[in-house]
């Protein structure tokens, strides 16, 4: 019987989240569930570190949760999540997702995003136009989006999975990156 290889999964807490972070074929990929629910989304803050020799490219539909009660959340795409957003979101909500994911973020002294969140939220700050718009900017600001990592980049975003009302459940996040 030939049994998967498997990594050790280091969890730790700061600032009030709990995160998990694994590493395989030099790929790190550490995560923590948002506290804040928005628009009926479960929300994952997630950071992907390329150690490696190689590139990588990791998407958003990579990211699974596979809960207890046996439902499979398959993380959106984010065109979809903007779209979304900028259909049905309210300036307040998108500046909760915001606070929380940034001091989750800001939180993790030692990550120095080479593509991520910093650097869209400059984008998303020169958008101009409707509330609705501005809200849509900041959602795409805070969203994980797909990126090429080359040896020694990093990056950042928020990933999202709909509830479709059902209630947030505790489950295991599957991603399949790095070969």
């Amino acid at each position: 019987m030939i049994a998967p290889l498997r990594a050790q999964v280091i969890e730790f807490e700061q600032n009030g989240l709990r995160y998990q972070t694994l590493t395989r074929n030099g790929l790190t990929v550490m995560f923590t569930s948002l506290p804040t629910h928005l628009k009926n989304y479960e929300v994952l803050q997630v950071a992907v570190s390329n150690g490696s020799s190689v590139s990588w490219t990791v998407k958003p539909e990579d990211f699974t949760i596979q809960r207890k009660d046996g439902i499979t959340l398959q993380a959106l795409p984010p065109r979809q999540v903007v779209d979304r957003m900028l259909d049905r979101a309210g300036r307040n909500e998108v500046i909760k997702l915001v606070q929380t994911y940034e001091l989750g973020l800001y939180g993790l002294s030692r990550l120095n995003s080479s593509s991520g969140y910093e650097k869209r939220r400059q984008q998303a700050l020169a958008e101009m136009g409707s509330a609705r718009l501005k809200a849509a900017a900041a959602a795409s600001a805070v969203i994980y989006v797909s990126s090429k990592l080359l040896p020694g980049q990093s990056t950042d975003g928020a990933i999202f999975y709909p509830l479709n009302g059902r209630s947030s459940a505790p489950g295991t996040l599957i991603v399949r990156a790095a070969g």
